[in-house]
């Protein structure tokens, strides 16, 4: 092999050739289809520019977004029991949880964390889709047990932000006992008298919805999140009907008084903060102006005792 097979072809070779690019920096838009620069995707909160079709995103994302500058602090929460009923399907259930936890990066599908939003102290639980599809076991039920109870130890408002595709089947009958368990805990926040916010995310399905998804003062949806408890399709076969359009989208479910407000990503911020002022506003921003003035009210009411009869006169009877 002379110098020029050796040395002068390899070097020609690695100027002129095609460089090999990240398969990671581009991501196809799961509405309109659109390549979207990783970058501005992620500066664009996951939020499609053409469309403006909203991704979904991880708890630790989300906590970013919300929060912005200001700090926020995890807690520790209770340890739920592996493998309760040592489930197998076709994997065992120890190993699904394991790749469940290398995919999120978290050790359950909840996240709960406490600080200030703006000027308010808050209590955030957050749901992971990314982890099992946020499915709903005992460590989400003492997840959001104990985000209530810390909570009302702080006197705080608690945001629970929703993504989830149903109870846990892997637990069976213990998945299901977190439903009535979350709905008391959302008991002992009223009780209290502290605000509680919902923000259904896509998707929020199955046990979540029936529990403590639809217990709040108040809920938001992001635009284009399917909000229901069975899926569209099982209840089309069901019915035997063709389902509207946009059947179960936030939009859809504004519409028949589900929600109360479908709020984009970039604005759930400053709308969280905005609906806390007003809930926990203990005295009206301003001073309250009297329809009329004390001395035209008083004047009037006395012009109208004038103008009514005294019992009795003009030989009436008072009881007729």
């Amino acid at each position: 092999m002379n110098w020029l097979t050796r040395v002068v072809r390899p070097k020609f070779q690695a100027l002129v050739g095609k460089k090999d690019v990240p398969d990671n920096l581009w991501e196809k838009c799961g509405k309109c289809g659109q390549m979207l620069f990783h970058r501005e995707l992620e500066a664009n909160q996951r939020v499609c520019s053409h469309c403006g079709y909203h991704m979904r995103i991880g708890a630790r994302r989300r906590l970013e977004i919300l929060f912005g500058e200001d700090e926020y602090t995890r807690i520790e929460l209770p340890q739920a029991p592996l493998d309760p009923l040592k489930f197998r399907d076709a994997k065992r259930y120890t190993e699904r949880l394991k790749e469940a936890h290398a995919r999120a990066g978290e050790a359950e599908a909840i996240v709960v964390v406490h600080g200030r939003l703006g000027p308010h102290p808050v209590v955030v639980a957050v749901l992971d889709f990314a982890f099992m599809g946020g499915s709903m076991g005992v460590g989400v039920g003492e997840g959001i047990v104990a985000a209530a109870r810390l909570a009302k130890l702080q006197s705080a408002p608690l945001i629970a932000f929703t993504a989830s595709g149903g109870a846990r089947m892997q637990e069976g009958v213990l998945s299901l006992m977190q439903l009535p368990r979350t709905i008391l805990a959302v008991d002992e926040l009223r009780a209290a008298r502290l605000p509680y916010i919902v923000v259904l995310t896509d998707p929020t399905t199955g046990g979540v919805t029936a529990s403590f998804a639809m217990l709040g003062d108040i809920h938001l949806a992001e635009p284009g999140a399917i909000v229901g408890f069975a899926g569209a399709r099982v209840i089309e076969t069901t019915l035997k009907e063709k389902l509207p359009p946009g059947f179960q989208t936030s939009e859809f479910v504004l519409e028949h008084g589900m929600v109360d407000m479908v709020v984009a990503r970039r604005e759930l911020r400053p709308t969280l903060i905005r609906l806390i002022d007003l809930l926990c506003q203990p005295q009206p921003a301003a001073e309250v102006v009297p329809l009329a003035a004390p001395e035209a009210g008083a004047r009037l009411r006395g012009e109208g005792e004038r103008a009514l009869p005294a019992p009795g006169a003009n030989g009436a009877d008072p009881s007729a």
